[in-house]
């Protein structure tokens, strides 16, 4: 391998870092934006029960998907982004929410 076929290899990977880290910032920021109301508004709503078939919120993923990148998942988050269809997790459709959520939760149980 050529060391111009080398480097390139090196910046494209470095670059695909540097994207899976801005997404990874942007979803954080999502999270901590769209919690604080949340919670303020959740919390009377504690008292009702709650229905048993909820679907999946943008939330619940998020978190999940937040956390298995702290705990050092992030190239693989990355890439279930992508086999979902999209680079930003906002970008996926929800019906898809399911399916993405039970491949991030065997993130690092294998």
């Amino acid at each position: 391998m050529s060391k111009m076929s080398e480097l390139h290899l090196l910046v494209t990977e470095l670059k695909k870092c540097g994207e899976a880290l801005i997404g990874i910032s942007e979803s954080l920021s999502e999270l901590f934006t769209d919690k604080e109301p949340a919670q303020a508004t959740e919390q009377p709503k504690a008292e009702v029960p709650a229905p048993e078939n909820k679907p999946i919120t943008l939330e619940a993923v998020r978190a999940i998907l937040a956390d298995k990148s702290r705990a050092g998942y992030t190239l693989q988050v990355r890439a279930l982004l992508e086999k979902h269809g999209a680079e930003k997790l906002s970008e996926i459709d929800p019906l898809e929410y399911p399916s993405l959520l039970s491949e991030a939760k065997v993130l690092g149980n294998g």
